[in-house]
């Protein structure tokens, strides 16, 4: 997708001495978002491959709640769309779930605006969560289950044979701190994964993306966010305080977020304790060296490394080359 920057208007005085100062500050700012485009598209498009999220004639419905993430994510999809290896349709979807002031034109405008297909499914599950649900606490658990039942439903009806989530970087790292914290469990949101009914197949094509990123391609995009009243409203949820805290270490210790998440990439069973994942029980010495072995009372140079970002750089195969697009190459230093 090529991606402008309308110019700022001249100043009423026009003053020329400051025109050279405001040409370079728009040049500047043209550069970063032909950026940040570039990285998001490379981010979704390496994403899709890496976990084969899309095959040729699926039928894609982009669940689109209102937010900056879904907005994002069908926006992008619509770029990669244009230069994809496979064909492939997009139907976006929205749940109508009757919230208090809820504008129920945005969407559909948009959506025509943009040329793309949609359905809005209308359900006041708004009236379900709130009579269910004792004020003060959390809404998340049912309003999800209500609305997943729902889509699943509509995606049958609809014919897609891929449902695509907004769920982003930040929101896996959270996940699996909620999970660490409050479950006991080493579990976060799969990139991609099969219905619960065991019917539809459900992809998070952003899995790579960072929330910071989704936030300046929303401001520039300018797309008509519509808040929610449920679950966004609740400040104190757990999910909550984990995002700030991950915000937190990213601003104190750059590149701490980007490790993380990679980390869950490359994971070692036998250096966990999951006794399922590594037969620990069954262990026993071969009398054979092993170069990939721990070494057991050496010190783990990777946990003293500074607390900077990987200077690793990032390979990319045909297939992956192919969803990104000629102009992508330059952006993959």
């Amino acid at each position: 997708m090529t991606v402008t920057l309308q110019s700022a208007p001249n100043s009423a005085s026009g003053d020329q001495v400051n025109a050279p100062s405001s040409n370079t500050s728009d040049r500047k700012a043209e550069f970063e978002i032909n950026k940040l485009s570039k990285r998001l598209h490379r981010q979704v498009g390496q994403a899709i491959t890496d976990y084969k999220m899309i095959d040729a004639g699926d039928k894609v419905m982009v669940c689109l709640s209102g937010g900056k993430d879904s907005f994002a994510l069908l926006d992008i999809l619509l770029g990669l769309k244009l230069r994809a290896p496979v064909p492939f349709d997009i139907v976006a979807v929205n749940l109508d779930q009757k919230q208090p002031g809820f504008p129920a034109e945005v969407l559909p405008d948009y959506l025509r605006s943009r040329g793309v297909p949609f359905h809005i499914e209308t359900r006041d599950t708004y009236s379900t969560v709130k009579r269910l649900i004792p004020e003060g606490k959390t809404m998340c658990s049912l309003c999800s289950r209500l609305r997943r039942g729902i889509l699943y439903r509509v995606a049958g009806e609809l014919g897609a044979t891929k449902i695509a989530l907004g769920h982003h970087r930040d929101d896996f790292l959270g996940t699996i701190f909620l999970n660490m914290f409050f479950g006991g469990k080493l579990k976060g949101m799969p990139p991609k994964l099969v219905s619960d009914d065991g019917r539809h197949t459900v992809i998070r094509p952003l899995a790579y993306v960072a929330e910071t990123d989704l936030e300046r391609w929303a401001d520039h995009r300018q797309f008509p966010i519509i808040p929610c009243s449920l679950c966004g409203s609740q400040e104190n949820l757990q999910r909550v305080l984990i995002k700030q805290m991950l915000r937190e270490w990213d601003q104190k210790y750059p590149g701490r977020i980007d490790n993380m998440h990679r980390a869950f990439a490359n994971v070692v069973p036998s250096h966990l304790l999951d006794r399922q994942l590594f037969a620990f029980e069954t262990l026993l010495p071969t009398g054979q060296p092993d170069a990939d072995g721990d070494h057991a009372f050496d010190e783990d140079e990777s946990a003293c490394a500074p607390a900077t970002g990987s200077a690793e750089p990032i390979t990319i195969n045909p297939v992956q080359l192919a969803w990104l697009g000629k102009d992508a190459g330059p952006a993959l230093g």
